[in-house]
C-alpha cells in the first residue's frame, strides 16, 4: 500500500508539471480597462428653489449658484487647494507692485447663442457689481468701485487697483454676463428679466428648458455645449430635480427618479450610508466654529494671559461636541486658516484634549480655588466669564457643552443667547462683550486673507473683534497682502499660523463637513476641499456614465 501511495504521488506530480508546461504555451491573458465615452443623463436632487439663474444675482442662494456654475465660466477659477487656474482667461500678469493685472481671453469664446464674448462682456458684469443693489454684497460693490476696468480689444483687458491687493485674484472667479443681451437694461430691469429663467452662458452646458409642474417650477435640463473652449464633458446632459426638503431628494434616488443628492444633511444621512448603490464623498466646508475672546475688556483681564487662554482650549473636548451635537460631520480646528489651502501649515503643534493638563497650567500660573469658593481666582479676580451664542438650539447645545468642560475646571461660565444681528453688530462690532461662540463663513473666498479678522489696524472698526495686538503677526498679514509671489505668501502665513497658535488669542473648534452622494454608476467623481458648494462641480467634465474599448489595442489583439 505504501509503495502506492508513491506512484501515485509520482503521477499526480508529472500531471502537474505537464500541466503547467502546456499553460506556458498559451498566449497570455491581457486586461484591457475601459475608457470614458460620451453620452448619458446625470439627474441630480436639489434642496431649495431656482430663484434667479444669474451670477449676480445668487450669492444668497446656493441652488442657483449649483445650476450657474455649470451655465456660466469666470475669468479664472479654483483648484480645491485654492490655486488661480485659467478659465475664459487664457492668461495673465501682475505688475511688480501688485496694482495692474492685465488679462487675455482665449480667442474664439462663444455664448450659447453663438455670439462671440469679448472684455466688453467683462466690463458690462463687473458694472453690474458695483450697482447690485440689495441683490450683491454691499463689501462687494464697494470693492469694484475702486477698481478701475480699462478694454483695450476683444481679448485684452487690464485691472488697476489702487494699491497692491494680493486676493485679488479671488473677486474674478464670477460668472460673465452677455452685454447683447441684457446690455439695454437697467438693473432693476435685470433683476425681473425672462433671461434669469432662459439664461445663456458660455459654461460647459447650456440651458436647454425648465421642467414645470402644477405651475411650479421643479427642475431644469442642461445639455452640453457643442462649442464649448474647455474640455468636453462626457455627460451628455445634466437634469436637476428641486425637492423642499433633504428627506424627499433622498427619496428621489430610492425612487430611481435622479442619480445624486446635491446636500446630504444629517437626517438622510444614515439612510445614505445604508445604500449600497450610492457612493458618499466627504470634503470640508469653507466655514469654521470659533470662540472669539474679548482681549480687551477689563472685566476680564485674565483673557490676557496666554496659559488662561491655553487651558480654555486644552479643557474643551471638542471631538465629544462633534461627535455628539454633529454626529461627527465636522473635524477638530488647529488654526484659521483652511485645511487644505495652499497656505494651510500643516506642522503647528496640535492642542488636545486634556484637562488635567489644563488644571495644572491654571494652578502654575496662580488660579487656584480658595476656601469655599469654587471658582478659580487670582489676587480677587475670580475665572469667570459671559459667553455669548446665536440663539438658536444647536448653538445652545454647544454652549452648554463648553459650559460643562470649563465647570471641571473650576471656571465659570454664563450662558446669554443673542439673536444673530444683535450678536454681530452690537456686541461684536461693538466689542461689548466678554466672548463669544459664532460660526465664520468663508465661502468664495479660496486666498485665506487674514488679516480682516486679526491684524491690529482691523481692532478698531474692523473685524479684529478679539482685539489680537501681535505687531509681528500683523506684519506677516500685511505684507502677505501685497506680495505677488504665491511661495513667499505660503512662508508668511505659515509663520503667521506658528504665532496664532503660541498665542492663541481666540479659541479654534472645529470646520464642519460637506456630504455629497452619487450613484456608483457615475464614473470619475472627485471632490476636494470646498470654497462653495458649487465646486463639488470643478471635475465635472470628467465625470462619466458610458465607457467603450482603449482607442488604441496592441497589434496581437484580434
Amino acid at each position: 500500500m505504501q509503495k502506492l501511495r508513491w506512484q501515485l504521488i509520482i503521477i499526480f506530480l508529472t500531471g502537474l508539471v505537464v500541466g503547467f508546461l502546456l499553460l506556458g504555451e498559451q498566449p497570455s491573458a491581457q486586461i484591457f480597462a475601459p475608457e470614458p465615452a460620451t453620452g448619458g443623463v446625470y439627474a441630480e436632487a436639489l434642496t431649495g428653489e431656482i430663484r434667479r439663474l444669474n451670477p449676480v444675482l445668487d450669492f444668497y442662494n446656493p441652488v442657483d449658484r449649483d445650476i450657474d456654475r455649470l451655465i456660466y465660466s469666470g475669468l479664472i477659477r479654483f483648484d480645491d487647494r485654492g490655486m488661480p487656474l485659467a478659465d475664459l482667461a487664457e492668461s495673465w500678469g501682475i505688475s511688480k507692485d501688485g496694482t495692474i493685472y492685465n488679462f487675455a481671453l482665449r480667442p474664439g469664446i462663444k455664448w450659447h447663442d453663438g455670439e462671440p464674448l469679448t472684455t466688453r462682456d467683462v466690463l458690462f458684469t463687473v458694472e453690474l457689481i458695483r450697482e447690485g443693489g440689495e441683490a450683491v454684497p454691499e463689501d462687494l460693490q464697494n470693492f469694484w468701485q475702486q477698481i478701475e476696468v480699462i478694454v483695450l480689444n476683444d481679448t485684452s483687458m487690464q485691472f488697476r487697483l489702487p494699491e497692491s491687493f494680493a486676493p485679488f485674484l479671488d473677486y474674478l472667479s464670477f460668472g460673465i454676463l452677455p452685454e447683447h443681451l441684457l446690455g439695454s437694461m437697467t438693473f432693476e430691469e435685470m433683476v425681473n428679466a425672462p433671461f434669469n429663467l432662459q439664461p445663456v452662458g458660455s459654461g460647459p452646458f447650456r440651458f436647454e428648458r425648465l421642467i414645470v409642474e402644477d405651475n411650479r417650477i421643479t427642475g431644469v435640463v442642461l445639455t452640453a455645449f457643442d462649442e464649448y473652449y474647455g474640455k468636453k464633458p462626457y455627460i451628455e446632459q445634466v437634469v436637476f430635480r428641486l425637492y423642499p426638503t433633504s428627506a424627499l431628494s433622498f427619496q428621489a434616488y430610492q425612487d430611481g427618479v435622479v442619480k445624486g443628492i446635491g446636500n446630504v444633511t444629517e437626517d438622510i444621512l444614515p439612510g445614505v450610508l445604508a445604500e449600497p448603490s450610492l457612493s458618499l464623498y466627504t470634503s470640508r466646508r469653507p466655514e469654521m466654529s470659533i470662540v472669539f475672546l474679548n482681549l480687551k475688556n477689563p472685566a476680564t483681564p485674565f483673557f490676557q494671559d496666554v496659559a488662561v487662554r491655553k487651558a480654555l482650549l486644552q479643557g474643551l473636548n471638542r471631538q465629544r461636541m462633534i461627535d455628539q451635537l454633529l454626529n461627527g460631520q465636522a473635524f477638530v480646528a488647529d488654526g484659521v486658516v483652511l485645511p487644505g489651502s495652499w497656505a494651510y501649515y500643516d506642522g503647528i503643534e496640535r492642542v488636545v484634549y486634556d484637562p488635567e493638563a489644563a488644571r495644572t497650567q491654571l494652578k502654575n500660573a496662580g488660579y487656584v480655588v480658595a476656601g469655599e469658593n469654587p471658582i478659580r481666582q487670582k489676587e480677587g479676580v475670580a475665572l469667570r466669564f459671559e459667553l455669548i451664542y446665536p440663539d438658536d438650539d444647536f448653538h445652545a447645545a454647544q454652549a452648554e457643552a463648553m459650559q460643562k468642560d470649563w465647570a471641571l475646571l473650576d471656571i465659570q461660565v454664563d450662558l446669554l443667547p443673542l439673536p444673530f444681528d444683535a450678536l454681530i453688530n452690537q456686541r461684536l462690532a461693538e466689542r461689548n462683550y466678554q466672548a463669544a461662540l459664532v460660526d465664520i463663513n468663508l465661502s468664495r473666498l479660496p486666498d485665506p486673507d487674514p488679516y480682516p479678522f486679526w491684524d491690529q489696524t482691523q481692532a478698531v472698526g474692523g473685524q479684529n473683534y478679539s482685539q489680537w495686538d501681535n505687531r509681528t503677526a500683523s506684519e506677516y498679514l500685511e505684507q502677505a497682502r501685497i506680495t505677488v509671489d504665491i511661495n513667499e505668501r505660503a512662508r508668511m502665513y505659515r509663520n503667521f499660523q506658528v504665532l496664532f497658535n503660541e498665542d492663541l488669542p481666540s479659541l479654534p473648534l472645529y470646520y464642519p463637513l460637506y456630504n455629497y452622494a452619487v450613484s456608483e454608476q457615475i464614473q470619475g467623481v472627485r471632490v476636494g476641499p470646498l470654497y462653495d458648494s458649487s465646486d463639488r462641480f470643478s471635475t465635472l467634465t470628467d465625470w462619466y456614465l458610458i465607457t467603450k474599448l482603449p482607442s488604441k489595442l496592441p497589434a496581437n489583439v484580434p
